[in-house]
């Protein structure tokens, strides 16, 4: 079986995405099915590098790689991934400039549809080696269907392979130091440097046995195998990563969380009840989507492919411009949702709903399997979504924040409101109750992106992981994060 066969077979859920990674971040293979070509062979000419060979390699790993990590990380992935492909397209433009670096501008008769492919699958082939080195075996099989050659390694910005790789490089050079300690090096740490570790000096209030502050945080416990972990803070200093297209997150006004401190009796126990009843009232198309919305990669593959259905000459600038809006709204709205998270420190449900009824009997989702049950205890409860080792302070909902940030950028991008988007869920493929739900086939649908991002934000609250409030909070800094992001690239896109 030839290698491109290979890789056919793999494309398993389709093309372009988010990066959110958004590791895109997202990857729009998981929203596009293809059908296999046998003997095709990649046509430098005509054809998307991203949309053909990238992304169909490039998806299951950012999957495997996206999940069980926190978000922040997710993102940073993406950015250095995905966002050096703007770059590498740069000169080969009349008029666009890099957003890490300047590589100059090619002779118009450069402008060619071949050389954007060839710089576009030499910056991806380069980052992902520097990033994601234990699947080279896979990248290697990415550049041979596309007919280059992989070890070619030159740095000449004379040649589409050459600018490729200096694009990825500048990059990676670009975001050093930029507040993620990535490297693990805070600090000055020389040994045993610890990637992404806090630097900051963040510590919760509480702890995973105490709730000492019933307004503030609690770390939960996870288990997996019967081993027991206390939650972390994921990465409290990525508030302080430096964003892209503004100054400071402080800039962004979000109210207080007043409904989560606990001396306002009367709203504290208002919003745990919401919380309470959606999860007594879960139905199959809830729970499936709450889990859709808990992924960092799929929801906006799904975007991502719907928006390439619906454009079939989608080409590698446009596709690599759609990428760059995405990943700049997605680093921009995680930074800005950190900081807040951070400012704010605020009590997830699962920590109110123990406070306010500890051994009294609610009725409310019983665990997997076990549907609504009316004699489950506060101190039992736990939301639908799987409790992961990573975590974070509740206010605002950095999901649905992320939702309203990409969404917003695709409305801009697209120019309409009016998206038909939809994804097939087969019988019991549920992660939480497999084999159980949902008990049917189904397909989740919605006819615009603000259904969609409307579903993403109910989903946190079905899901047991925000209440109300934290979802509406992200509605007053996300979008304009989005707008935001659009209007960056656009920018750069006209040389400024």
């Amino acid at each position: 079986m030839t290698i491109l066969r290979r890789l056919r077979r793999r494309r398993l859920e389709g093309v372009v995405a988010f990066a959110v990674t958004m590791a895109l971040a997202g990857s729009l293979t998981s929203g596009v099915a293809a059908a296999p070509q046998e003997e095709a062979t990649f046509d430098l000419d005509h054809g998307n590098v991203l949309l053909e060979v990238v992304y169909p390699t490039f998806n299951m790993v950012s999957r495997t790689e996206s999940l069980g990590r926190p978000m922040s990380w997710t993102l940073d992935h993406a950015m250095r991934l995905e966002l050096p492909w703007f770059d590498a397209i740069a000169p080969y433009h009349p008029t666009a400039v890099g957003i890490f670096s300047d590589l100059g501008r090619r002779p118009a008769g450069e402008h060619t549809t071949r050389n954007k492919n060839i710089a576009v699958a030499y910056s991806a082939f380069t980052s992902f080696n520097a990033i994601l080195p234990q699947y080279r075996s896979r990248w290697l099989e990415m550049m041979e269907s596309a007919g280059l050659d992989p070890d070619n390694t030159a740095e000449d910005p004379t040649t589409a392979s050459g600018i490729g790789i200096l694009a990825a490089r500048n990059a990676m050079a670009a975001r050093k130091n930029d507040g993620s300690n990535r490297d693990g090096d805070a600090g000055g740490r020389k040994y045993n440097q610890q990637p992404y570790a806090d630097y900051t000096g963040y510590r919760p209030v509480n702890t995973a046995y105490q709730l000492r502050n019933p307004s503030r945080w609690q770390p939960n416990t996870a288990s997996t195998r019967e081993v027991f972990t206390v939650q972390e803070f994921a990465t409290p200093q990525f508030g302080r990563v430096k964003p892209f297209t503004y100054d400071s997150p402080a800039q962004f006004q979000v109210s207080p969380p007043t409904n989560s401190n606990h001396l306002n009796h009367r709203a504290y126990r208002s919003q745990a009840d919401a919380v309470l009843r959606a999860s007594a009232g879960l139905d199959d198309r809830q729970k499936v989507t709450a889990e859709l919305f808990n992924d960092n990669v799929r929801p906006f593959g799904i975007i991502a492919g719907a928006i390439a259905r619906g454009n079939i000459h989608l080409n590698t600038e446009e596709t690599v411009r759609y990428v760059a809006a995405s990943v700049v709204a997605g680093v921009d709205v995680v930074i800005a949702s950190w900081y807040l998270m951070r400012e704010y420190d605020s009590v997830r449900p699962f920590s109110a709903i123990g406070h306010l009824y500890g051994g009294e009997k609610l009725t409310a989702w019983g665990g997997p399997g076990k549907g609504t049950v009316s004699d489950i205890t506060g101190d039992e409860w736990q939301g639908y979504l799987s409790t992961l080792a990573f975590a974070s302070p509740e206010y605002p909902s950095a999901s649905s924040a992320l939702c309203l940030a990409y969404v917003q950028q695709a409305r801009r991008f697209i120019g309409t409101d009016q998206l038909t988007i939809a994804w097939p869920v087969p019988k019991g493929s549920s992660l939480v109750e497999p084999g159980v739900t949902p008990a049917s086939d189904m397909t989740l649908s919605w006819s615009s992106l603000s259904d969609f991002a409307s579903d993403c934000g109910q989903s946190r609250i079905w899901g047991g992981e925000n209440f109300p409030s934290s979802v509406e909070a992200a509605k007053r800094y996300a979008p304009q994060i989005g707008d935001l992001a659009y209007d960056f690239v656009q920018r750069k896109l006209n040389g400024r």
